[in-house]
């Protein structure tokens, strides 16, 4: 059974004091401060994470029994220094922000929002392929540096490529990798994808093949990445792997920094055996001064914005009320991440 002092499945009546430490939608603040007394403090601004013991102390000290958070980490220390937690809604699709072990021994329920940013992501992800291949950035500072000078040389200068026609690999065919799938497919793209945990019928229904990683790599046109980086550590995309693409293909990464090798792309990118690379994720954020990727033409950098869209937040907010307010009924959260400890208070 859960603590002393905490419930999964706590009484319709009882207030629910909740610190939000998301961003968050004001129609879904007025929805938790429906169900008691809210403190609003996102880190977006404040600019704070805080440490999780301190995090502990100040849901401890405030009797708060609820936590929205989307940045900060809850863990062991957390749970033993709010004893009145009884509820965690993560913003966040992954899970490793909360140690869920913890929270079941604490007998604290955990929600997260699966697929919450998963729009913005793709749409982000066609606009760095359309900028890649239409050369937007570069057209805009040969316009905003005064070099436009003759009206016919930017036709030559910067002549680039339709989508239409082109080979699209997507590696990882989950909620972001199909949402890209489905955008493509208006323009007349061709879809390659790669994903060992997808049936080939599956893919066909998003207009796509299944095909083993190298063969994608050597047919695509664009490759783009939407897999969780491998468990044992190594980048999915190596010397090797990029060495099997064409040299007029484009490589697009808005899912993790970890599966390119950034200083093989580099390389890559400066022998031109690649045409060029837009990424939005890195091996260390923010990207450092030294990084070999500032220096190279070819490439578009974003600071890992793919999923900051106003809508992701008000749509995670809007997950995230909804569950904790079926949990102050005594119902079953929609999103609960450690379903044992429901079962277990009930």
């Amino acid at each position: 059974m859960p603590p002393a002092g905490r419930a999964s499945t706590p009484a319709a009546a009882a207030p629910l004091r909740t610190l939000v430490l998301a961003p968050f939608d004001q129609d879904s603040l007025a929805r938790l401060g429906a169900l008691g007394p809210s403190c609003y403090e996102p880190w977006t601004q404040s600019r704070r994470i805080w440490d999780p013991e301190e995090l502990g102390s100040r849901l401890g000290a405030g009797g708060f029994a609820a936590v929205v958070v989307e940045a900060d980490f809850i863990f062991e220390e957390t749970f033993v220094a709010a004893p009145c937690l009884r509820f965690v809604g993560l913003c966040r699709g992954a899970l490793n922000q909360v140690d869920l072990e913890a929270a079941s021994r604490h007998g604290v329920v955990v929600v997260n929002t699966p697929g919450r940013n998963a729009a913005a992501v793709a749409e982000h992800t066609l606009g760095l392929m359309l900028a890649l291949l239409r050369r937007i950035p570069e057209a805009h500072q040969y316009v905003a540096s005064g070099r436009w000078q003759d009206p016919v040389a930017a036709y030559v200068d910067l002549q680039g490529r339709e989508l239409g026609g082109k080979t699209v690999g997507i590696v990882g065919l989950g909620a972001i990798g199909r949402l890209v799938a489905r955008r493509l497919r208006p323009f007349g793209a061709r879809l390659l994808a790669h994903d060992p945990y997808v049936e080939p019928d599956v893919a066909r229904r998003y207009g796509a093949r299944l095909v083993p990683l190298d063969e994608l790599l050597a047919e695509s046109d664009i490759v783009t990445l939407h897999a969780p980086p491998p468990s044992d550590g190594r980048p999915l995309l190596g010397a090797a792997q990029l060495a099997r693409m064409r040299p007029p293909a484009f490589l697009v990464n808005t899912a993790a920094g970890a599966l390119v090798d950034e200083a093989a792309l580099a390389d890559t990118l400066r022998r031109r055996a690649l045409a060029g690379a837009a990424l939005d994720v890195f091996a260390g954020q923010p990207l450092p001064p030294s990084s070999p990727l500032l220096a190279l033409p070819a490439v578009i950098l974003t600071p890992h914005i793919g999923g900051a869209t106003a809508e992701t937040v008000a749509r995670h907010s809007r997950m995230v009320a909804e569950d904790l307010e079926r949990f102050a009924r005594g119902r079953r959260p929609h999103r609960l991440a450690n379903p044992e400890v429901w079962r277990r208070g009930r």
